[in-house]
């Protein structure tokens, strides 16, 4: 045997061997339950993001805006002007985190029966959505389909100021911070725009409470949310063809 050849084997390190009575060092088992646990929570986390992630743009990356065959018009339409600009003003005073705007079938919740939408919410209603504000808790009314049950822009904004004054009890804060005490001049009346407050939270005489630019946009958001078009997805179960247009003489 040559030199080289001993020199190699005096310093191969030698394979773990089982301890006294056939026994595996413990070490060994420590190393095998690492990696079990690590492919473990790599699993778990590439099944999470599949279902939080990649599964939901599937099902609704694809969707795109439709043509109310009974208007002729597209849906959902784009918010302009001041309702875009209310949009973050809801966001901004957190109205998402007492009110969401999904309004439930029959068969997950009364909420139809509730008089809050005429039917219920699909993935189609939000596309123009950025963000969508679906909300996280109930403490007041669904929003998804307010613009069709609160069309007085006075009788909105006075909910808004302060909302005892128009549901005793309500649980939601007033909002006098988006209002404004304006002096009235001398023999002026009270302008079209100011609110009918009742005695005990009128101004001093001689002023008005009217609308910040603020108040309006927010109105006019929540004017803008009207989720009861009809197409395809949320016909009525009874109703086997879509509506025909009415005819023009």
């Amino acid at each position: 045997m040559n030199p080289s050849s001993k020199t190699n084997t005096a310093t191969r390190t030698p394979a773990p061997t089982a301890a006294p009575g056939g026994t595996v060092p413990a070490s060994l088992f420590s190393m095998n339950r690492g990696w079990a646990l690590g492919v473990g929570l790599l699993l778990v986390l590439a099944a999470s993001g599949f279902a939080l992630v990649i599964w939901p743009h599937l099902q609704f990356g694809g969707e795109e805006m439709v043509t109310i065959e009974a208007t002729g018009q597209s849906y959902p339409l784009a918010r302009l002007g001041e309702a875009l600009q209310g949009q973050e003003v809801y966001r901004a005073n957190g109205c998402q985190y007492c009110h969401t705007q999904q309004v439930r079938s029959p068969a997950a919740g009364a909420d139809l029966a509730r008089g809050w939408g005429s039917r219920r919410t699909v993935a189609r209603d939000y596309l123009r959505d950025a963000p969508v504000m679906l909300g996280e808790l109930r403490l007041g009314p669904d929003l998804a389909n307010v613009g069709a049950r609160q069309t007085n822009t006075l009788n909105l904004l006075l909910r808004l100021y302060n909302p005892r004054l128009v549901a005793p009890g309500s649980l939601m804060p007033p909002h006098p911070f988006l209002f404004e005490q304006r002096k009235l001049r001398a023999g002026q009346g009270i302008s079209a725009e100011a609110l009918r407050l009742p005695a005990g939270s009128a101004p001093p005489a001689g002023y008005e409470v009217v609308a910040r630019t603020e108040a309006f946009a927010l109105a006019a958001y929540l004017q803008s949310l009207r989720a009861e078009a009809l197409f395809f997805e949320v016909y009525p179960a009874a109703q086997k063809t879509p509506p025909k247009a009415p005819r023009t003489q």
